[in-house]
């Protein structure tokens, strides 16, 4: 795992070699072992490593031997020893035994046909010295980001953010269109960001940049369009192959592998089937909470035990939110809507300290398996509104959040307040998510009135339901949420500001097997009912996995995994809530009204009981407080004595500079 940078211009840049070594710098917490450089008159790419395979060779950027293609490379290509056979047959001749220089080969072999072979998780540039052409990639799902900028025929591109605002030019501030989105569906959505002029590649995508002209254009896409008819046994035997599969590739790697254990069905799953087919110790690395309504410790004591892991763990405590705050929000770029990333964040540093680089984690599952309880709600509104009438059929909703106080103890006129929200509009292709966006974009009532007006009464939940509702207009109601889900929140959130984010800003590499291609196809064609039978989430899950996991496991109710907000904030003791949102700050970022702001904070210290609306409003307003303060109004370019001994890299390759 890696990160990179890079930039195009016509013209020699003054100082290019400290410009890419800064934003670089700026990266360094992605690739700390290694750094590299290549360097000509058209392109700059660099590249920070993270050596996980073939650690004495694979240095970044490499070259074909024609010294034609030049690579820069984020990832992991997990089947790469098979297409290194496939690429020798025809020729190929390798000087390492890394994925990095099996990628350039395919690429060199295949051009962009090349990504339908790859199964990884990945961010690609690679620069054609002949053509003088960019090509830029990134993985099916999105797990790696890529982002990038133009103006005129300068192209500037990097694996986060903040590499890109070292790039001379472009100019640092909110985008407007980017915050109304994270303010609906808690995530921009590519292109756009929250900054202006700053953009992200599309998962699934790939782009060529040539002469200033940059197309981009989807190799892959989510498709929900065949469900086949199998018998459940089929299923399980299909899934049980692809799964360990899956696995078996992503415990490769030339240092040791661990796992991430919460205790619940999906992690449980992981870690049983590694021991199972490499019985030698597991390290599993998990999170526990003083707030003991979000503590799992005890669920992942036992399978610890169960299994006979090497077990670690790090406790959450309320005033460790504060304390990670401006850390969390500098790796994130984005501001976020749940504290969930920063207990994430803590425990990559506790898989860290003990000099572990990769660890199994098992995102994917619920957003491909039926798993949260978005889909359950959507199913019981459904029911709810073929008589919206009903005493009864609210109260169904209960049984789904038994950790929230507010919907647990409701009576039915409560239930239908809050769940009833367009309940009869059953034919929207975003049916599923019109109650959690209209929620969400309650934050909006706090922004000042100038963002207001740059809005100009856009309607984004309209406008995506215009752009999906061709592509899911065959698809079952479970099938339609899911494609949401997956689209919208899982890459732009969950494997970004809860994954690679918190994950590689302490130089940790999170691996999803049940983000395999594979598998997302393959469950993408199963009926709905070996998903969610009735309201039993995971169903196939739990057939696979019956005779590998404690019992204990298969039984237990599902627990969202949650982080304290207001618990926290309202407590802080340190004056940091108060002044990111004083007054004065909120008039210099001139994003929220600062007398709507204050009215909210009012109300939340009278209140004991806090609801969720609220709690993201005051998350999401605290985080891009400190957003602006970090990006906007703070920011400044490294000058070169600033960037550490021994991390100025020398160039790789210096081509008529």
């Amino acid at each position: 795992m890696c990160g990179i940078a890079g930039f195009l211009n016509d013209q020699l840049i003054d100082n290019s070699r400290n410009i890419l070594n800064g934003m670089l710098h700026r990266i360094h917490h992605r690739g700390p072992d290694e750094c590299g450089l290549y360097l000509s008159n058209n392109a700059c790419i660099g590249n920070v490593r993270l050596s996980i395979v073939d650690l004495t060779s694979g240095q970044q950027p490499m070259c074909t031997q024609d010294g034609r293609y030049w690579i820069a490379y984020n990832g992991e290509v997990f089947n790469h020893p098979e297409l290194k056979s496939l690429l020798e047959k025809r020729g190929h001749r390798f000087r390492t035994n890394c994925d990095t220089e099996v990628v350039l080969h395919m690429y060199q072999e295949y051009g962009a046909n090349c990504l339908e072979k790859l199964n990884g998780q990945f961010a690609i540039a690679i620069w054609d010295t002949f053509e003088k052409e960019l090509f830029l990639a990134r993985d099916r799902m999105g797990i790696r980001p890529l982002f990038y900028s133009q103006n005129g025929k300068d192209f500037v591109f990097s694996s986060e953010i903040k590499a890109l605002f070292e790039y001379p030019g472009i100019e640092r501030s909110f985008n407007s269109l980017g915050l109304n989105q994270v303010f609906t569906f808690w995530t921009s959505q590519t292109p756009h960001t929250v900054f202006k002029d700053v953009y992200e590649l599309p998962p699934g995508h790939y782009a060529k940049i040539k002469s200033g002209n940059l197309e981009i254009r989807p190799y892959w896409s989510l498709s929900f369009d065949n469900p086949q008819k199998m018998s459940v046994q089929d299923a399980v035997d299909n899934f049980r192959y692809l799964f360990k599969d899956a696995l078996n590739l992503r415990m490769r790697a030339d240092v040791p592998v661990a796992a991430y254990l919460s205790g619940g069905l999906d992690s449980t799953s992981t870690t049983g089937f590694i021991k199972q087919m490499f019985p030698e110790a597991l390290n599993t690395f998990s999170i526990g909470f003083e707030e003991k309504d979000f503590d799992e410790t005890a669920y992942q004591l036992e399978v610890a035990h169960y299994f006979d892991t090497k077990h670690h763990s790090v406790n959450f405590k309320n005033e460790d939110v504060i304390d990670l705050f401006e850390k969390v929000i500098w790796h994130t770029e984005i501001p976020v809507l749940r504290t969930a990333p920063f207990p994430m964040f803590k425990l990559s540093k506790l898989v860290r300290d003990n000099g572990i680089k990769v660890v199994i984690t098992g995102e994917g599952a619920d957003e491909m398996l039926g798993g949260y309880n978005i889909f359950k709600e959507a199913i019981i509104r459904h029911f709810w509104a073929k008589y919206p009438d009903s005493h009864l059929r609210p109260l169904l909703l209960k049984k789904l959040y038994p950790y929230l106080p507010q919907i647990k103890d409701a009576g039915t006129s409560a239930l239908k307040l809050f769940f009833g929200y367009k309940l009869s509009e059953i034919d929207s292709p975003a049916y599923s998510h019109l109650l959690r966006w209209n929620n969400t974009s309650r934050i909006r009532n706090f922004l000042t009135s100038d963002r207001l007006e740059n809005l100009n009464g856009t309607d984004l939940v309209n406008e995506y339901e215009r752009r999906i509702s061709s592509k899911v207009s065959n698809y079952s109601p479970l099938a339609k949420a899911q494609f949401i889900e997956s689209n919208v929140f899982m890459s732009g959130y969950l494997l970004s500001s809860q994954g690679d984010r918190v994950a590689m800003g302490n130089s940790v590499e999170g691996r999803y097997p049940f983000l395999d291609h594979r598998i997302i196809e393959f469950c993408a064609s199963l009926p709905d009912d070996l998903k969610i039978s009735g309201l039993d989430e995971k169903y196939l899950l739990k057939q696979v996995v019956k005779d590998v996991i404690p019992k204990s496991v298969l039984k237990r109710p599902k627990q969202a995994y949650r982080a304290p907000i207001a618990q926290a904030l309202l407590n802080d003791k340190t004056g940091f809530v108060d002044e990111y949102l004083s007054a004065t700050k909120l008039n210099e970022a001139g994003v929220f009204d600062a007398a709507s702001v204050g009215k909210l904070m009012t109300k939340l210290r009278k209140n004991t009981t806090i609801n969720e609306v609220d709690n993201m409003a005051l998350m999401g307003m605290l985080s891009t407080q400190v957003l602006y303060e970090l990006y906007i109004k703070n920011y400044r370019h490294l000058s070169s004595d600033e960037i550490e001994p021994g991390r100025v890299m020398n160039p790789t390759y210096q081509e008529n500079l």
